[in-house]
């Protein structure tokens, strides 16, 4: 996702130093990038860092040391684990043994669950065995799907034809993708995560570029993206999202 989503500057062209400049200004004293209730968080410290790679800027003082305060993450979730695997990584640094825990905590019923530990594992420098993915796990959501469709791309496994099919499927008429088919609108997350399940699977979606552009366009604030129409908040999740569904619309 990260080497796609550093294709975004050339999309955003001048754009790119104020979106620079906001995921710079999330960060907190203590080295993390804070929530949308001003908290510092790991799992937005991933999308601060990551954007902050993809736009070839340094990061802030104080990243180490807020991840080294974290320590082995004794009592944090598997998400967070993860999370914490990704920042050592974008920090190019080693990282503490989360393998053993992240493993233990791995629910591979649960395709959120798999897609992060699979890419925490690669993080730490494993690389997991590869198991059975659970056909319920598809067509039941945009994100979900691609999920699963990355992941199965990832294990070398077959992605069955109605998996595609559902993600294009959920493309909407004035641009994006919607979550489901009854969602009242398209969002980011969808979006950006069906851009890139389908190029996996090295699926056209150059029909749709200039309707993709229009919908991350009614998104921009001017410094950074909301996550849907009914958002006026942007953060560093959607704003990264929007750099990884640039990063793709620029090779279409």
């Amino acid at each position: 996702m990260l080497q796609v989503a550093r294709l975004a500057p050339t999309l955003l062209q001048e754009a790119a130093s104020p979106v620079a400049e906001f995921f710079l200004s999330r960060f907190n004293d203590d080295g993390a990038a804070a929530n949308r209730a001003g908290h510092s968080d790991l799992y937005y410290t991933v999308f601060a860092l990551e954007g902050l790679i993809a736009l070839q800027r340094e990061f802030p003082p104080r990243v180490r040391l807020f991840l080294e305060s974290v320590g082995d993450g004794t009592d944090l979730d598997l998400v967070h684990l993860c999370c914490l695997a990704r920042c050592w990584a974008a920090l190019k640094q080693p990282a503490p043994d989360l393998a053993g825990r992240i493993d233990a905590l791995w629910d591979r019923d649960n395709v959120y669950h798999s897609f992060l530990a699979w890419g925490a594992l690669q993080d730490l420098g494993q690389e997991p065995e590869p198991f059975p993915l659970r056909d319920g796990s598809l067509a039941t959501t945009t994100p979900t799907t691609a999920a699963a469709v990355t992941l199965l791309r990832q294990m070398q496994a077959p992605v069955p034809e109605h998996a595609v099919s559902y993600l294009l499927a959920r493309a909407h008429p004035e641009g994006g993708f919607s979550a489901t088919q009854d969602a009242p609108m398209p969002d980011l997350l969808s979006t950006a995560t069906a851009l890139h399940a389908l190029a996996g699977q090295k699926v056209s979606f150059a029909p749709l570029k200039n309707k993709m552009l229009d919908f991350l366009d009614t998104l921009w604030t001017g410094q950074a993206f909301c996550g849907n129409w009914a958002d006026d908040e942007p953060d560093c999740e959607y704003t990264y999202y929007a750099l990884l569904a640039m990063g793709h619309l620029s090779l279409a």
